[in-house]
């Protein structure tokens, strides 16, 4: 019976004995668990687990990186200059020598699609970042703070939020006037009252958890508790909804250049490329099949990375 006590694991522990010269043995330290990996080695792991758990993720992914190495190295890829205008060849269908065709100023499809997705990714790009930092920013610090910051600045949100979203870019791209940065402003102001409902919800849950009434109890100020504790706690649910959302940046970019108050010409864009192929649909449909396909292409692979970046993060769903 002795020998069953000491053998399991909840027996006391007893200190060793001391040796005849005096000293005592050392006990033994119980193993430590690894340290949680930091930093890139972090991403990495994390990258390559997505990959693994997520194959149609994995393919959106490979389709995005291929979007945004055209748009990077767009001089080094396209075959001609998107401005260049071949005379002779006008409206030529695809061959050998244009790839896509050419349209009706006889500039080449192909390089017009390598640049477009310049344009199409920077406005994208910029439009998102920033509207994921200023709604996050204001949804964090509405939640948390509560009472009348909250009451102000939600009704404010939802004064933006009552319009509809392409009446009120229309209405803020004939007031900017047509140019890339105007076109990016006015994507900022309607995209941002999505992530700030997303960000304020994520607050009013994380603010009742034990971790922030502890930091409260340690004289930790609202600013750090914030910073420290409920930004990076609402990471994940912050980039899946930006990647959803990129998706429909770059369908309202394209329709406001499509409209003719986007990113205004000769700047080769995909909506701009819909619009002027749109008069020769019959003629030369290879002007907006081109553009149509990979515009396409582009919304569905961050439609898909969405959603799987929506189930890795989701930890009823991880095995």
């Amino acid at each position: 019976m002795s020998s069953d006590v000491a053998g399991s694991p909840l027996a006391p522990v007893v200190p060793d004995e001391p040796r005849s010269d005096g000293t005592t043995p050392a006990t033994p330290r119980t193993s430590q668990a690894p340290p949680r990996r930091r930093g890139p080695a972090a991403f990495w792991a994390g990258l390559k687990r997505f990959v693994r758990t997520e194959k149609l993720g994995a393919v959106s992914l490979t389709l995005i990186t291929i979007f945004v190495v055209l748009a990077v190295f767009a001089p080094l890829l396209a075959p001609y200059d998107p401005l260049l205008q071949h005379r002779r060849n006008i409206t030529e269908a695809p061959s050998g020598t244009f790839w896509l065709g050419t349209d009706d100023l006889g500039r080449d499809v192909l390089s017009r699609l390598v640049y477009g997705a310049r344009a199409s990714m920077v406005v994208s790009v910029v439009t998102t970042v920033v509207s994921l930092v200023l709604g996050t920013a204001i949804g964090v610090v509405s939640g948390f703070l509560g009472k009348r910051w909250d009451l102000v600045i939600q009704r404010l949100m939802d004064a933006i939020q009552s319009v509809p979203p392409l009446i009120l870019l229309l209405f803020l791209a004939v007031v900017l006037t047509p140019s890339m940065t105007s076109t990016i402003v006015a994507l900022t102001i309607v995209i941002t009252p999505s992530f700030n409902r997303v960000a304020r919800g994520e607050t009013l849950r994380i603010r009742e958890e034990t971790y922030i009434e502890a930091a409260r109890s340690t004289g930790s100020s609202a600013l750090r508790t914030m910073v420290r504790h409920v930004l990076p706690n609402m990471a994940a649910p912050m980039m899946t909804m930006a990647s959803l959302l990129f998706a429909g940046v770059i369908i309202a970019e394209s329709a406001l250049s499509f409209l003719g108050i986007g990113t205004p010409p000769p700047t080769p864009s995909w909506g701009g490329m819909l619009s002027s192929g749109a008069r020769y649909v019959e003629l030369a449909p290879w002007l907006i099949l081109a553009p149509g396909i990979v515009l396409s292409i582009a919304v569905f692979s961050f439609n898909l990375l969405g959603d799987a970046l929506r189930d890795f993060f989701d930890p009823r769903l991880q095995r």
